[in-house]
């Protein structure tokens, strides 16, 4: 009888690959990809500081999504940010030859998607490390895939294992975000203007009350409830932060307190609100992006979970409370809740977040956040070739068509696996008839 091959063995053998570790490669020019959001980039940057730390002379860049770049603005560790726009095809193939040129020896791929796949794949690094959890095809474009164990990880330790295959053993890390005196400057007069009182010893406190789905956020008018007893308890200036399309919510939660919360949603850049957060002594929000800067920056933090799982996206600092009712969200995570009155969200309390803040606003918290200018972004590059668009382009092209031939060979073998994996089965079943009809022949 044939061996019997399954589904996921076929997968395993197609679109996964580990070659030993990478330790003896004289990297030069390195590429991380992170085309994700704003947390995602900052829980990201534990491993551009072990990068830097194990190769201390080489040229770090890191390929965000748009609005994400301001993440790593300031940071040292990085030589160079470059944004991954959406657009017409010519901009596209532009940025591509703009990215080959650039002749990285090494991509850390860090989204786990089709689209960052691809370009690291179009890069020309000939060394690809990424992650396919999922075991697509995007495996094929990798020359090496990470391995992930078994269990929830922190979303830090989850991408320091992509640091393996070079060599690197992965601990953990915090994450890392810095401001500038100017955004300093900024903020402070943004925070004048917008009417917050910054009278000596007044505590800031800052609300986040926007999430990217609706599911994940607390109710407006908790929020407002809060407001009132932290202001009457404390008397502390509530801020309400967000972007332009939370500044709504941020309206609805001033006119619905009576303790006139400061709104400054939509009126900050990404750094400009890092520098507010500095100032305050508590964040009370969703989990979003803001949740993870704040922690980032040292400021005690209550951050309220619902449908994800705070140990694996939860902030990390020293100073942070979790309110998370644990439940089995997958029957309806996306693209709607139908728990209604006892959503996870809803199933937060006022009384739970007060007493919450009220602990972390009874601490001495003391932190400290340095400015430190950040290192020249040029990386040092010697001279090279010059090359005409001409020869570019035709390198491109043909960088594509082989990938194209790449990913049809790739599916041919699985078809003709999967072909072979149905004749096992059929022959399977027909000895199993047969069997049955000797032992029953009536």
């Amino acid at each position: 009888m044939g061996r019997n091959v399954g589904i996921g063995t076929l997968y395993q053998s197609l679109f996964t690959h580990h070659p030993p570790p990478i330790t003896h490669h004289p990297f030069k020019n390195i590429l991380v990809v992170k085309l994700r959001y704003v947390g995602d980039v900052l829980l990201a940057t534990p491993v551009l500081r072990v990068l830097r730390e194990r190769f201390p002379g080489v040229s770090l860049t890191v390929a965000v999504n748009p609005g994400t770049d301001a993440v790593l603005m300031r940071n040292q560790d990085v030589n160079e940010v470059l944004v991954v726009e959406r657009g017409p095809l010519a901009s596209q193939w532009r940025f591509l030859r703009e990215l080959r040129a650039r002749r990285f020896d090494c991509v850390v791929d860090l989204s786990d998607g089709d689209r960052s796949a691809i370009l690291a794949r179009l890069s020309g690094a000939p060394v690809r490390i990424g992650f396919n959890e999922e075991r697509r095809w995007r495996g094929l474009l990798y020359t090496t895939i990470v391995r992930v164990g078994g269990g929830v990880a922190h979303r830090i330790e989850h991408d320091l294992e992509a640091l393996r295959p070079l060599g690197i053993e992965p601990g953990t890390g915090w994450p890392v975000l810095r401001t500038s005196p100017q955004d300093d400057e900024q903020a402070e007069r943004l925070l004048r203007e917008a009417g917050a009182n910054l009278a000596a010893g007044r505590r800031l406190v800052m609300f986040q009350p926007g999430a990217r789905y609706w599911f994940k956020a607390w109710p407006v008018e908790r929020f407002a409830e809060l407001a009132d007893r932290l202001a009457d308890s404390f008397g502390c200036t509530v801020l309400i932060g967000g972007d332009q399309r939370e500044q709504a919510v941020a309206d609805s939660i001033r006119k619905q307190a009576r303790s006139g919360p400061v709104v400054l949603a939509g009126r900050t850049t990404l750094l400009q609100l890092a520098s507010v957060l500095k100032r305050c002594a508590l964040f009370v929000g969703n989990d979003n992006g803001p949740m993870h800067m704040a922690a980032a920056l040292g400021v005690p933090v209550v951050a309220l979970f619902g449908p994800s799982n705070p140990d694996e996206w939860g902030p990390r600092s020293r100073t942070v409370r979790v309110l998370h009712k644990g439940l089995d969200c997958r029957r309806c995570f996306h693209p709607t809740c139908f728990r209604g009155e006892e959503s996870c969200m809803k199933l937060i309390s006022v009384d739970e977040v007060f007493a919450a803040a009220t602990k972390l606003l009874g601490q001495s918290s003391t932190f400290e956040v340095r400015d430190e200018a950040p290192e020249s972004r040029e990386a040092r590059r010697g001279a090279e070739p010059r090359m005409s668009n001409l020869t570019r382009n035709l390198l491109l092209c043909g960088e594509l068509t082989a990938l194209c031939l790449e990913l049809r060979r790739a599916v041919l073998r699985r078809t003709h696996a999967e072909q072979d994996v149905e004749k096992t089965l059929m022959a399977e079943i027909r000895l199993s008839k047969e069997q049955a009809w000797r032992r029953n022949p009536s």
